[in-house]
């Protein structure tokens, strides 16, 4: 019995995916590969996950299917009965969930809609499903802890990943369906995304161009490398969600719960000024960016820092790449890749 990906073919997908191989755990993936960006590197990802499951003698089955058609989406769980489930599909990006919200309304509310519905049917041993530190929003209250509120969202994106722990949770509760939140704080490393800022700084650069730098450079993020991700992400998925036996209704604790569900911070836990994030590449790159200074855009925030006292507890380990390492590493995988 398989675990089923959603998302297969993105950013997280893809090294969550890799390392379940490697380990010899099957893996069903789900993938709309959509164009939201270029779907060549999914696909160069995908190819990737077909020779570590050739090598390894480990299944990999990828379904090209939208988690908005819910019955491809029940027709996955009735035709491969998945053990558990990690669902990382989702209309991603902040700034663009301004100009397109029927996306996110259609991925990360419909689309997760249908996999609880799955989840349920087939009882699923453990859903563990993407979140956001984008869900803390106006909350300037550093670092973001998973017992503070989150009642404020700047961004639909950030609204629709507040619904998803909310409708985990009511799942949780009225079918016992143990399912763990992550909220992940800016992932970044090779095979990364595109649209984020690292990816968008290095074709830049290379290409001669200035770079664009929010808030005027007073941005400030816990930027948390791929591999640490992926390592919390297997130990929580081998760690299903129990109720919190010291959860008391008349002082809610919004971390926990009497339900199976869980919710944690996934960050480095060391804030980085953007400044020095950008002085990380162009020490990799080995060039001087051309900075071209703007305003805090609509639905972002100046800073994020985690909390991840919690994680640790619950799993035994915290994530710790430093960011120059990290970033040495994707500017290796980038100039690889593109041969640049």
């Amino acid at each position: 019995m398989p675990v089923l990906i959603t998302g297969a073919a993105g950013f997280i997908g893809y090294h969550l995916g890799l390392r379940l191989l490697q380990r010899g755990t099957p893996v069903l993936g789900l993938d709309n590969l959509n164009p939201y960006y270029d779907p060549a590197l999914k696909r160069a990802r995908l190819a990737r996950l077909e020779a570590a499951a050739a090598a390894s003698g480990t299944p990999f089955h990828l379904i090209e299917a939208d988690l908005a058609d819910g019955a491809a989406v029940a027709a996955t769980f009735a035709a491969h009965r998945p053990s558990r489930v990690v669902n990382l599909a989702a209309q991603a990006g902040v700034r663009y969930s301004i100009e397109n919200p029927a996306a996110y309304i259609q991925s990360n509310l419909v689309g997760f809609g249908h996999v609880l519905e799955g989840c349920r049917q087939y009882g699923i041993e453990h859903l563990v499903y993407a979140s956001s530190s984008s869900v803390y929003g106006g909350n300037t209250n550093l670092p973001f802890s998973e017992h503070q509120g989150v009642d404020h969202p700047v961004s639909l994106y950030a609204a629709s990943k507040k619904a998803n722990e909310l409708m985990a949770h009511t799942t949780s509760h009225l079918h016992g369906l143990p399912a763990t939140g992550l909220r992940f704080f800016t992932v970044y490393g090779p095979w990364g995304r595109p649209d984020m800022a690292l990816f968008l700084f290095t074709r830049a650069m290379l290409a001669g161009e200035p770079i664009q730098v929010f808030n005027h450079g007073r941005m400030v993020r816990d930027f948390t490398y791929i591999d640490d991700i992926v390592e919390s992400l297997i130990r929580v998925l081998d760690k299903p969600a129990t109720p919190d036996p010291a959860f008391n209704p008349a002082a809610p604790d919004p971390a926990t719960s009497w339900a199976p569900h869980r919710v944690f911070n996934i960050g480095n836990a060391n804030p980085t000024p953007l400044l020095d994030y950008i002085d990380a590449l162009e020490a990799a790159l080995g060039l001087t960016a051309e900075k071209h200074f703007l305003p805090l855009q609509p639905g972002d925030v100046p800073a994020t820092a985690a909390d991840t006292s919690a994680l640790e507890a619950w799993i035994g380990f915290r994530p710790a790449t430093p960011v120059r390492e990290g970033v040495a590493r994707f500017v290796a995988w980038y100039r690889e890749f593109y041969g640049v």
